[in-house]
C-alpha cells in the first residue's frame, strides 16, 4: 500500500490469488494503481511469468520486493529433509528465481532496486535452525547481488526485521507473550509490518539511491543487545 501511495503501479503476486485482491481492493480504494497475478514463485516458470506480467500490463520493471518465507522449528538433527528443501525453496530460491527474470527487464529500463527480506535471525541464533539458515542465506545473497548487478544500475538491499506482530503470530500472540517481545529491544516498543514496509519504501526511493548492499534491521535495536538476550527469548516465546 504504501507503494502505490507514493505514485507506484502495483503488482501484487500471491499463490492464492484471493488474498492478493484483498490488499488490491484496499489500494484501488484510496485511488492507488494494483492488479494481482497468481505465481508459485519457487518455479522458474511462474517467475518468468509474473515478470512479463508486469511488463504487459505497466510498460517497464522498477521495484522488486522479495517478501516471501515460512518457518519451522528445530534444530539439524529434528528437521526432516522434506521441511528443511521446502524452507530454503521459499525462503531463498523464490528471490534468485525472481530476480533471474527481474533483472534484465529493469537493465532495459536504465536499472532498479531490488528489496530482500531477511531477519534478524540471519544475524544470530534463533528457535528455528533451518530458518536462521535461510535468513543468512538471504544476506549473502543480497550481497552478491548488489555487487553482481550494481554496475547495471540496480541496487540490490535487505531488510532485517525484529520481532514483528503480524497476523501471522497474532493467533499464538497473547497480550503477555507480546509485552514479552515489545520489552526485549532498547526502544521498548512493538514493530507492525508498516515498520518494515517503511524501511522498504526508503529502500525502493531516489533518496536511497547510494544505498546498495546494505543489510538494514528493523527491530527497535534488538540486534544492538545481547545475543543471550534473542536465544533466551526465542525459548520463552518460540519466535
Amino acid at each position: 500500500m504504501l507503494f502505490a501511495r507514493e505514485g507506484a503501479k502495483v503488482l501484487l503476486v500471491d499463490i492464492t490469488e484471493e488474498r492478493a485482491a484483498e490488499t488490491m481492493e484496499m489500494i484501488q480504494a484510496e485511488g492507488g494503481v494494483a492488479s494481482t497475478a497468481q505465481a508459485d514463485v519457487t518455479k522458474a516458470a511462474d517467475c518468468e511469468r509474473m515478470v512479463e506480467t508486469c511488463i504487459e500490463r505497466y510498460g517497464r520493471l522498477d521495484i522488486l520486493d522479495n517478501n516471501v518465507g515460512i518457518s519451522r522449528r528445530g534444530t539439524v538433527v529434528e528437521v526432516s529433509e522434506e521441511d528443511w528443501d521446502h524452507i530454503m525453496a521459499v525462503n531463498v530460491k523464490t528471490i534468485v528465481m525472481a530476480s533471474k527474470f527481474a533483472i534484465p527487464r529493469m537493465m532495459e529500463a536504465g536499472g532498479g532496486s531490488i528489496i530482500n527480506i531477511s531477519s534478524i535471525a540471519g544475524l544470530r541464533a534463533h528457535s528455528s535452525t533451518p530458518y536462521t539458515a535461510s535468513k543468512a542465506a538471504v544476506i549473502g545473497l543480497t550481497i552478491s547481488m548488489a555487487a553482481d548487478h550494481g554496475p547495471d544500475g540496480i541496487r540490490t538491499n535487505c531488510i532485517a526485521p525484529g520481532l514483528v506482530y503480524t497476523p501471522m503470530v497474532a493467533p499464538r500472540m497473547d497480550d503477555d507473550l507480546r509485552q514479552i517481545r515489545s520489552s526485549s529491544a532498547p526502544l521498548r516498543t512493538e514493530g507492525t509490518a508498516w515498520d518494515v514496509g517503511n524501511a522498504a519504501l526508503f529502500l525502493a526511493s531516489d533518496e536511497a539511491r547510494w544505498v546498495n548492499g546494505v543489510v538494514l534491521p528493523v527491530d527497535a535495536g534488538l540486534v544492538a543487545t545481547s545475543p543471550v538476550t534473542y536465544q533466551t527469548l526465542g525459548q520463552q516465546v518460540r519466535v
